[in-house]
């Protein structure tokens, strides 16, 4: 992997922390992801679980993690399996972990790890002193699964052989968890928020007008890779003029002109924790008095909703709130009547014609990190803060986003090194 190893003791914390979660004589199962396929003999890029990463830091295919942590037996009580290598594998794909690196990496003895093809046989050892069983499928309330993943195979296997079973949801149980980060995840998010740093002041000197923004995409590319990231948490926007009020532009394929404002959503990747940056700057490094009266606006709202972060509050009043804050900045502006925001229904707030999207989600390991919107906000959260004015018939798009972590008496940016203010902005732009 690109990145530096990482302590082991995270994910035995993890793993204890999950046990502690658990009723009596209960087993859990978790795989890794599958190898997606392209055209003819060709693959996508491995991504690992993220569930399994977080309790085994494997960051591997074709592994497996069975947890029993009542078993009779020490050495039932966690089980991880692992592609057996070759010289064969070795020359095509290159090194796969030994047993040794295994343990080293998550914590786990190496008495406690087997390859694959010694599952069923370790398995049948321990799945008959269970009385449930937690399997893995994803819960994200925002997810469209179209293909059958390995979890999927795995449970309609599971059910085939062992129809007595009882079976747990693992989901929710993991989505309690991932949501409030340990110091070391948050290191570890802080790292890729570092590098995006770094990025977008490499941007600041570059863009200008006639630069396409394809050649945007590759300075961040050039950035994140020289800095052991793997690359963009998800597909970069880079939406000059009217582009930006897309909100999931991706094509990044046109020339940056004169006057216009370009909308940055950008965030490294590191260790497979996620930051999730957006900046929005002037072409020609100078915002226009309209262009910087919306920037203001936007900061303000942003400013404003930094501060409901706060442990205790929750996440549907936090986002009602944030929509009061928008509703005036946007009669502000003249893009709302105030007579009619009086009028309006309160179920279709006026504010989102202009502000669309919400303005926060969980971070962390997913980009749209998994937790539960009923849940009060706690320490160890890590939130986006993202508001954004969309105004469609003058070409302008402005969002600002920072990554923020709550604490016990309130909250810290993350971001908070990463320019901000529009004087800093034009200031760093016209060096």
């Amino acid at each position: 992997m690109r990145y530096e190893p990482i302590d082991a003791q995270l994910f035995v914390q993890n793993r204890q922390r999950l046990n502690a979660l658990l009723k009596p004589k209960s087993l859990v199962v978790l795989n890794a992801n599958d190898i997606m396929p392209t055209n003819a003999d060709g693959t996508m890029s491995f991504r690992q679980n993220n569930d399994l990463f977080y309790l085994t830091g494997v960051d591997q295919e074709e592994t497996r993690l069975v947890l029993f942590p009542d078993h009779p037996d020490e050495k039932f009580r966690a089980a991880l399996f692992l592609r057996e290598t070759s010289e064969l594998i070795e020359i095509w794909e290159g090194h796969k972990l030994t047993k040794e690196e295994a343990s080293q990496v998550s914590g786990l003895p190496e008495k406690q790890i087997y390859w694959i093809q010694e599952f069923d046989f370790v398995f049948q050892q321990m799945i008959f002193e269970a009385e449930q069983v937690y399997l893995n499928t994803n819960e994200h309330t925002r997810a469209g699964v179209q293909v059958q993943t390995r979890d999927a195979r795995f449970i309609e296997e599971f059910k085939q052989q062992y129809p007595l079973h009882r079976l747990e949801r693992l989901a929710p149980l993991m989505h309690y968890l991932r949501a409030t980060k340990l110091p070391q995840e948050v290191q570890l998010i802080q790292t890729a928020i570092n590098i995006t740093e770094r990025m977008f002041r490499r941007l600041l000197t570059f863009i200008k007008p006639g630069v396409w923004e394809y050649e945007i995409e590759a300075e961040v590319y050039h950035e994140f890779l020289r800095n052991r990231s793997r690359g963009p948490a998800y597909s970069s926007i880079i939406a000059s003029g009217p582009s930006a009020c897309v909100l999931h532009y991706i094509d990044n394929n046109k020339q940056c002109k004169d006057g216009d404002v370009i909308l940055l959503d950008i965030g490294a990747e590191y260790a497979n924790y996620n930051a999730d940056m957006t900046r929005s700057v002037p072409v020609n490094g100078r915002f226009t008095a309209r262009q910087r009266a919306v920037y203001d606006a936007v900061l303000r709202v942003m400013k404003e909703a930094k501060q409901m972060l706060r442990p205790g509050n929750l996440w549907d009043d936090y986002h009602r709130e944030v929509g009061k804050v928008m509703e005036s900045e946007l009669i502000g502006l003249g893009l709302l009547d105030q007579d009619a925001v009086q009028q309006q229904n309160p179920d279709a707030p006026l504010y989102k014609k202009y502000f669309m999207h919400g303005t926060s989600h969980f971070l962390g390991l997913d980009v749209h990190d998994v937790g539960n919107k009923y849940r009060r906000f706690e320490p160890g959260m890590v939130f986006t803060v993202e508001p954004g004015i969309y105004i469609r018939e003058e070409g302008l798009g402005i969002r600002l986003e920072n990554n923020v972590l709550i604490t016990e008496d309130g909250n810290i940016d993350l971001m908070a090194n990463i320019p901000l203010e529009a004087d800093e902005i034009e200031d760093l732009m016209n060096r």
